[in-house]
């Protein structure tokens, strides 16, 4: 009698891991259907942080990481423009940029309180002119200085993206973002 149950039971669980692994296959083809990687799906099934948190510190610093911190570092002008992007999750269409010229320079005396010396000045207004390559050499700086301190198939979320003429944003999940400073929404200059 004992082995009858054993084997019922035995076949039972069979039965029952064969439904859960069909109820699997369904959810990461439904993942994705929409636009979630093999990678990411991977990594969720060995339980790591796809995400870490991205904090802007009191000193706007920029930091990635929950338990190891790393500082991304860059210079006053590109840390500005990340900001600027980062205050404004609808994004920013770039031949539009010379509308936020005074709004980068608000950010960048935060970021560097010495003072606006004239150079300083000349690339803001240069950063800000759509006819200039200005802007996507900094885009470029901001990309590099994520690269090795957060995971490749996440780097698109952390930078400055989006298609040539249409808006260009920084797509992470405003939840992934830790605001210490005063910077949280653009009305907050």
């Amino acid at each position: 009698m004992d082995m009858q149950k054993v084997k019922i039971t035995k076949e039972m669980e069979q039965l029952y891991c064969y439904i859960l692994l069909e109820e699997v296959k369904e959810k990461v083809s439904r993942l994705k259907s929409y636009g979630i990687s093999d990678d990411d799906i991977e990594t969720l099934l060995h339980d790591e942080e796809i995400f870490p948190k991205l904090t802007i510190t009191k000193d706007y610093k920029i930091v990635v990481g929950d338990d190891k911190q790393i500082e991304i570092v860059m210079e006053p002008l590109v840390k500005s423009i990340y900001l600027l992007f980062l205050v404004h999750p609808e994004g920013i269409v770039l031949k539009c940029l010379p509308d936020y010229r005074k709004e980068l320079k608000e950010i960048y005396a935060l970021v560097r309180p010495q003072g606006m010396t004239e150079r300083a000045e000349k690339s803001i207004v240069n950063v800000t002119n759509p006819t200039q390559n200005s802007i996507n050499e900094k885009c470029a700086r901001i990309r590099k200085a994520f690269i090795g301190t957060i995971p490749y198939r996440v780097l698109k979320y952390y930078t400055i993206s989006g298609k040539r003429g249409e808006v260009k944003k920084i797509a992470l999940q405003r939840d992934r973002i830790n605001w210490e400073g005063r910077l949280k929404n653009p009305q907050g200059l």
